[in-house]
Formats: C-alpha cells, structure tokens, sequence
C-alpha cells in the first residue's frame, strides 16, 4: 500500500520514490493573491505539499519591559520582541513584511550580562500539543517537519549583533563562548522535545554563506559553530536515530558541505542556484547528502516564463534521478515580484514529474 510519508523519507534517503511533491512558502501580499486565486489559505492540502511543518508556540521568559532595559535608544512605535528578545521594527512601504532588527548585546562588555540575558524555556512548552499536533499530521500520512531555524550562530549574532560576536569569536573572547554555548544548550532543549514527541524531521539552519563567498573562514566555523551543530545532531540521535535532518543556508557554502556531512546532516537546502549549480553540487555529493531547493526566488520564481519554470524543476529532478534525493522547492519565501502563474507552473512541473 502506498504511504506518502514513507515515499517521502525514502527520496529524501535516497532509496526511491514514485512522486515529486511542491513545497514554498510566500510573502503576505502573495499570500492575499493565492488565497483569491483558490479560495483557502491551506495551502498544505490543496497543493498537496511535501511536508507537514510544526512551529513551536510562545516561550518568552520575560516580558517585554524586561527586554526593552536591553535597549539605550528609544525603539519605533510597532516594534515587537521575538522569543529571545530580540527587536524588530517595522520598514517602510517598500519594505513591504521586511523589519529592522535591533540587537539587545550588541556593544555590551559585561561577561555577566551575557551570562544573565533570558533565554526561552522549553520546559515550559506545552508537549502533549506538540505531541498531538505530529500525530494528527502522521494520521493523514503525512511527513512532519519541525522548523528549528536560526538554531545557533544566527540566533546568538541576532542577540549579540553580527559585527560583534564576529569580533568576539576572532579575538577568542569569552562572551562567545558563553553566548554560543547558552544557545546552544537551548536549540538541544527545543530538538530533544520535538525528537521525544516523534516528528520525523527537524529544519535546522544558520545563513552561512554570501551571494558569491562564505561568511566566515572553514577554520572559524570548524572552531565556533561546528562542535555546537554536531552536539545538537548528536542529541537528536540518542533519541530517534531515524531523524532527518534538515540544514539551511542561503548563499555559497560549499567549502562546508564536508562538514556538514560529517555533523550529521541529512538535506542540504537550499542550493541556492544563484550561488552554486546544482548539477555540480549533485556530482560531488550527491551520494553522500540529499537536497532541498534548487529553484531560484532571485531568478527562475521572479523572471522566468512559466514554462521555464516548468523545464528548470523538470531538469533538477532528472539530476537527482531515480533514487531521489532532491525535494525540488523554491530556495527561499516568494516575494511580492513573484508572479501567481509561476506558483501554480511550479506546482503542475512537481505534479507532473514521471
């Protein structure tokens, strides 16, 4: 009997698969335009997507007078706080859904600052939700994924600031390491939860790469940020060692594929076509590593014709070939310039793949 949720396990390990599955998520302004379009906005059952995606809900600590003491300068009106704190003030017009952050540690010196700054608290989520959320997903056969994205350098350069944690990792600076270690003992707090409730995949990510080199040198990642990222693979594993995982980074990055692979991970996403070919990835490592993406949201989603939509989703699942290994999906959110035709051109191209 065919099971979508064991058909998509086996493409993402690479042992086969009878069918391509889409996958994208939008910006609000297209959302309004598809929901118009289709008359819901279910867009996990109508297109049929590959996966299920849980979000875990509120875990604040503090409230959000606690956080704005980490704030000298007084914040625009419309400002919210995430989870961890950190700020987010909204853009102009143009900007459309895009916000400012504000980091609440950028410039602080103060080791026991940094050492004090509240954290969520995942003992304080409410697991049988979780839990009956993934098994209401599994009731209808479908693969779940919890998405755990910003899960360690982009969480603590967001609280601390890009420039300065950068700096604090050069200079071998101790609030690094209590910062990173901080979160990263908290990323394995929300991954050991998800793992023990039986989802069958966790999206981790952390931007590790530019529009044309990597972020940082494989030797400063190797030293900071990799140890931390196989830690959190290796406590997911100790409880279900059948977890896929997922990793994203938009940009270059392959100087740290074999680093990837060797911490654990399962799906590269998002081969950002703009930045890496995905026939060539595919050579080098497609036997090792699966993948996810492929299909630029610079490019291919925005400015091509619908057809070419159709041939270039066509043409990366001839590549991966018939033992899977590639969820063909957009390589990151469809923007406002992304025109409908070519969601529903990518949607058909998936549909249609023999």
């Amino acid at each position: 009997m065919y099971s979508k949720r064991e058909d998509i396990r086996s493409m993402l390990k690479r042992t086969g698969y009878k069918k391509a599955y889409p996958e994208f998520s939008v910006c609000p302004s297209l959302h309004k335009q598809l929901v118009e379009k289709i008359g819901t906005d279910d867009f996990e059952t109508y297109f049929d997507f590959a996966t299920s995606g849980i979000y875990t809900p509120g875990i604040r600590t503090a409230s959000d007078k606690e956080y704005e003491k980490y704030y000298k300068n007084q914040l625009k009106e419309g400002v919210y706080f995430d989870a961890y704190g950190v700020a987010h003030e909204p853009g102009s017009k143009e900007a459309a859904h895009m916000t400012r952050m504000i980091h609440p540690l950028k410039g602080v010196i103060s080791l026991d600052t940094v050492k004090n700054y509240p954290l969520p608290d995942f003992e304080k989520v409410d697991k049988e939700v979780l839990a009956n959320s993934t098994k209401q997903i599994h009731s209808k056969n479908q693969f779940s994924t919890a998405h755990v994205q910003c899960s360690i350098w982009e969480q603590a350069w967001y609280i601390r600031s890009m420039e300065d944690l950068m700096a604090d990792m050069v200079t071998e600076d101790e609030i690094a390491e209590v910062l990173l270690d901080r979160i990263t003992d908290t990323f394995i707090d929300s991954v050991e939860m998800y793992s023990r409730i039986g989802v069958d995949s966790l999206f981790f990510g952390d931007d590790i790469g530019m529009q044309s080199t990597i972020l940082m040198s494989v030797p400063l990642w190797e030293t900071w940020i990799k140890p931390r990222l196989k830690k959190a693979i290796e406590a997911v594993r100790k409880i279900k060692p059948d977890m896929i995982i997922f990793y994203h980074s938009c940009g270059f990055i392959e100087p740290f594929i074999e680093g990837l692979i060797e911490c654990g991970v399962d799906v590269l996403n998002p081969i950002q076509t703009e930045c890496m070919d995905f026939k060539e990835i595919h050579a080098k490592y497609g036997d090792r590593i699966s993948f996810s993406g492929t299909i630029g949201t610079q490019s291919t989603m925005p400015f091509c014709t619908p057809e070419e939509v159709k041939n270039t989703v066509w043409r990366n699942l001839e590549i991966a070939g018939d033992k899977g290994g590639l969820l063909c999906c957009p390589t990151h959110i469809l923007e406002p310039e992304v025109p409908v035709e070519n969601v529903f051109a990518y949607v058909e191209a998936c549909k249609s793949f023999k």
